[in-house]
């Protein structure tokens, strides 16, 4: 879908810069998540020394640029790259949710007074950490290349994450760990679940490469031969 939108974005100062603002809103919150992680599980106090509700404030700032751009740009052109327009909605609509997920985190940061440890969960939370870095770096690079092919192999890599959050989440609603406080309970109950969000926008982005509208947040549908 996205190779399609290129040739209008190409014909239109509005949806070209519309489309470049959704790039600065990527990069932007995967800045803010990385920033977020490093303070909830890196450190070994609650201080946070960046502002992300400032970040947060441009992403939404992006957001309403993007948008209103595609909506001048439908109003000149009568509607005709009507679904284009909404596709880069829906993708910046995903992105400002990430940076609320990542705002999120920061505010677990700042009311859990050390670094999060997961204790028996530690193996799964950095191993999903880890996926979820990997995922954000490779949505960025899929989406700036309108890369069809990385696409349908990057949403079918990461979708056990989903799973296997909701599993570690359960174990702790259940205290299956006695030797975590409550506090840290709940804030990796927050994280996971955090984890889990962040990730399945990127895979609704990741899907907007590959997909019609319609099917933007479902899996692709196999191509026949």
């Amino acid at each position: 879908m996205i190779k399609e939108i290129i040739s209008v974005f190409r014909s239109s100062s509005l949806m070209d810069r519309a489309f470049h603002r959704s790039y600065d809103m990527l990069d932007l919150t995967f800045k803010m998540f990385l920033q977020a992680k490093e303070v909830l599980r890196k450190t070994e106090h609650n201080r946070v020394e960046i502002d992300i509700y400032d970040e947060d404030s441009e992403v939404n700032k992006y957001q309403r640029e993007v948008r209103k751009d595609v909506f001048n740009h439908l109003v000149m052109t009568e509607g005709a790259q009507l679904s284009s327009g909404l596709v880069l909605v829906s993708i910046v609509i995903d992105i400002e949710r990430i940076g609320d997920y990542t705002k999120n985190i920061v505010e677990i940061a700042m009311n859990h007074p050390q670094r999060l440890h997961g204790g028996r969960f530690e193996d799964d939370l950095l191993r999903i950490e880890e996926g979820v870095e990997d995922n954000f770096k490779r949505t960025i690079e899929v989406f700036k290349a309108a890369d069809e092919t990385a696409g349908r192999e990057l949403i079918k890599e990461y979708k056990w994450i989903s799973k296997v959050s909701d599993q570690n989440l359960m174990s702790l609603v259940k205290g299956e760990d006695p030797s975590i406080s409550s506090g840290s309970a709940v804030a990796l109950a927050l994280y996971f679940r955090s984890l889990k969000r962040i990730n399945a926008h990127l895979r609704n982005i990741t899907s907007s490469v590959v997909n019609p509208f319609h099917r933007i947040g479902y899996k692709p549908k196999k191509k026949k031969d």
